[in-house]
């Protein structure tokens, strides 16, 4: 994500990818894709066979980070919405806390204010599983989560 030390835990991943399939399905779209600001896919739900996801989530994190240069140069904090229509499909992208890119790719077989208004509620769900994620992160209480790591496993798993 933005933060280079998030880790991302099982549990809050099955919740993210649980609002990823809901919004392809609520919103009727083709596929749905959540990607962090370094260009990383982080869960994806839909019919992705026929899309190159790595490039597009690459793309997608240039995108945001261009537009986030041009509202600098506007004096606007961020652009959080973007919608891009094409011919055949349409983007809907959703800057979701500052954290991650939401991407909604859908047809003429729904509409951009079905697609938007089921965006919001998705966004406001993951915001709240991210910042939790965060808090959950920066608990000191907390042990990282490779501290059983040592340089012997790492060395053990490349002399295989």
């Amino acid at each position: 994500m933005a933060n280079p030390h998030m880790v991302m835990y099982e549990e809050e991943f099955n919740q993210i990818q649980a609002i990823v399939d809901r919004l392809v399905r609520d919103a009727n779209s083709k596929v749905v894709f959540i990607i962090d600001k370094n260009g990383q896919l982080i869960a994806a739900s839909g019919d992705s066979d026929q899309i190159d996801t790595t490039s597009l989530a690459s793309l997608t994190a240039g995108n945001i980070a261009a537009t986030g240069g041009m509202a600098k140069l506007l004096r606007e904090n961020d652009f959080s919405t973007q919608f891009h229509e094409g011919e055949r499909s349409n983007i809907h992208i959703q800057l979701v806390g500052n954290r991650v890119i939401l991407v909604v790719i859908f047809d003429n077989k729904t509409s951009l204010g079905l697609v938007r208004l089921r965006v919001k509620k998705a966004s406001e769900e993951l915001n709240g599983i991210f910042e939790a994620l965060m808090r959950k992160v920066a608990d000191p209480t907390r042990e990282a989560p490779f501290a059983e790591i040592t340089d012997d496993d790492i060395d053990n798993l490349f002399n295989d």
